[in-house]
């Protein structure tokens, strides 16, 4: 196996996450319910390839082992030899997600024909057949849990296998699609990669601080504001250049965060308002 081929870590560990407060589990819940009452039936059409100039406005990720219930055998089987049936292949699970796809109700209406082929922000596969489209938000339901997925305006922010016991881990990116080429990358060159993980959060979190004082400055400016408690003014007041260079230093650094499928409610504060639909 090639060094390129090596799995990637980030995409094959589960990670239990502590015990949640009460009120944390019931808020995952209620969002999960929620969710899944707008995934619709899909039009079982057949999963397409991933195209390399596809990558600014598609994303596709599988999940190749879904936790499969326990089927019951025929009675008596456990005490005949040879007469097991043979394990049927765990299906391979895919989510396809488009990222400039309009919501559903606007392409087949409220009442529209269910099985009508559009192109869906977001769809389940399973084995090559579309099964379930959601709009975005979307969580799907799968075989021992739930696929969370969630965009920003810079990507993904989500795409996890979330078990029923609240253990998660991430979808296996296709291997021609942005976040693939940005995976292979960190498995080739790992320091390099970590590196430029820490540049990005650096950023955005100097955006942050450039952008906090900015925003209190325009609070205060509205008369039912500044009445009653007075105006601020920001001490930072960057020349030109300096604030359209980091503008674009954010959006990279946001694209970067989305590739690796890393957020954080404090560091992707401007993205994280758009997840939790």
């Amino acid at each position: 196996m090639d060094h390129d081929d090596q799995p990637d870590d980030r995409h094959t560990h589960a990670a239990r996450p502590p015990p949640s407060p009460l009120w944390r589990t019931m808020f995952r819940r209620r969002k999960i319910s929620k969710r899944l009452a707008k995934v619709q039936p899909g039009d079982r059409s057949a999963l397409k390839d991933f195209r390399l100039w596809q990558g600014l406005h598609r994303s596709l990720f599988y999940l190749d082992d879904a936790v499969e219930p326990q089927q019951p055998g025929p009675e008596g089987a456990a005490g005949s030899a040879g007469t097991a049936e043979p394990a049927e292949p765990t299906p391979v699970y895919a989510v396809d997600v488009h990222h400039l796809a309009d919501e559903l109700s606007d392409q087949i209406g409220e009442e529209g024909a269910k099985d009508k082929k559009v192109t869906s922000p977001a769809a389940l596969y399973r084995d090559g057949v579309q099964v379930h489209r959601s709009d975005l938000p979307a969580t799907f339901p799968v075989p021992g849990g739930v696929v969370d997925v969630a965009i920003s305006m810079y990507g993904l922010t989500r795409m996890h296998y979330v078990l029923d016991d609240g253990t998660e881990r991430t979808l296996r990116p296709d291997r021609t699609s942005l976040e693939g080429l940005r995976a292979r990358f960190g498995r080739r060159f790992p320091r390099t990669s970590s590196a430029i993980g820490a540049v990005a959060v650096v950023v955005l979190l100097v955006g942050l601080v450039v952008a906090a004082p900015l925003a209190l400055e325009m609070v205060t400016r509205l008369d039912i504001v500044s009445d009653r408690f007075g105006t601020f003014t920001s001490p930072i007041n960057l020349p030109a250049w300096a604030n359209t260079t980091l503008l674009v230093a954010g959006i990279l650094a946001a694209t970067e965060r989305a590739l690796t499928l890393r957020n954080h409610w404090l560091v992707d504060l401007d993205t994280t308002g758009t997840a939790l639909g």
